[in-house]
């Protein structure tokens, strides 16, 4: 990159919270350039400390706004708050809104809160490509809380499971039929369940409903024997986000308490791997496209190879030296 700081620079800038150096190296962490990479494992050294706060729920349940409003209480303790929160990317332009930023305007100016928006470029399951990345970053500079906002809940947009310690689901009266909730996965991936707009007179019955199916048989996250909670909130008028924000240090606590918070950043690592590793392969097949992809897909289509012997061929041809650590 010419006249840009180099990223190995850029890491004592992360390390001293400069908001500044954080912004340049998520930037550079997006762009997935390969100069990048031993700046990102040397910040890798420096996270492990911050509580990683996965917010999520279908589009209008409202958690933008409850986002803002938890990410200022969260600061009135005295912590800093890092936002993550991913915006969807148009089929046609490959943009993104990005409109989180200008809806939590509000925050800006405090140096303990930082907000970045990011755009999932394609990928699926609810995250950006380097979601995990900006989280290190964050962690890195000293962020006690990192909270995720997802693109939001569908049957394949679970990812956050594995990217958070704690996930919070978000819910709004009247949204769709009481069984959507089940369809969605919701109930297996939740930590925490809330219910916006809880000023709304429709809103206790989603509350109810919400524990009644908790009771059919999933009322308990995970090995701590955390005991999921229903948590009724209004952003506009501030109820219940105080008590969220302590259901959500609680549930930190009950993890390091039963030793659960080892296994889920084990899970956390292990998905990491495994998503590197396919996009590396990725990357190098696109490179063969032209050559031997090529010559096997057209044994495929004179039926001269299997689609299972053109694949092994093709991970034999790969060579990953170049991208070794």
């Amino acid at each position: 990159m010419n006249n840009a700081v180099p990223s190995l620079e850029l890491v004592e800038r992360v390390l001293a919270a400069d908001i500044g150096g954080i912004a340049r190296m998520i930037t550079r962490a997006e762009s997935g350039l390969e100069e990048c990479r031993p700046a990102m494992a040397e910040l890798y050294r420096h996270t492990g400390k911050a509580h990683v706060v996965g917010i999520t729920g279908v589009p209008g349940s409202g958690k933008s706004t409850l986002m803002g409003k938890l990410t200022a209480h969260i600061r009135k303790s005295g912590r800093k708050v890092a936002v993550v929160a991913i915006d969807p990317s148009s089929p046609y332009s490959g943009g993104a809104i990005l409109g989180d930023r200008i809806r939590m305007s509000e925050l800006s100016g405090d140096m303990g809160i930082f907000i970045r928006s990011m755009a999932t470029r394609g990928s699926l399951g609810g995250l950006a490509r380097a979601t995990l990345d900006a989280v290190d970053v964050l962690d890195a500079a000293g962020f006690d809380l990192v909270l995720i906002e997802t693109v939001g809940v569908g049957q394949d947009e679970v990812d956050i499971v594995q990217a958070a310690h704690t996930t919070v689901v978000v819910s709004a009266p009247g949204l769709g039929d009481d069984i959507q909730a089940i369809k969605a996965g919701v109930l297996e991936i939740a930590d925490i369940h809330v219910v916006s707009k809880c000023d709304r007179p429709d809103a206790n019955k989603t509350i109810v409903d919400l524990k009644a199916m908790m009771t059919l048989g999933l009322t308990l996250s995970g090995a701590s024997g955390w005991v999921v909670p229903v948590i009724g909130t209004s952003a506009l008028k501030m109820e219940g986000v105080e008590e969220l924000v302590d259901t959500i240090d609680r549930h930190r606590e009950a993890l390091e308490s039963s030793g659960e918070l080892i296994e889920r950043q084990k899970r956390i690592a292990e998905r990491r791997m495994l998503k590197t590793a396919e996009e590396i392969l990725r990357d190098e097949f696109k490179k063969h496209r032209d050559g031997k992809v090529s010559v096997l897909i057209g044994q495929m289509m004179a039926h001269e190879k299997n689609p299972y012997a053109a694949a092994l061929d093709l991970l034999a041809e790969v060579r990953l030296e170049g991208h070794r650590q």
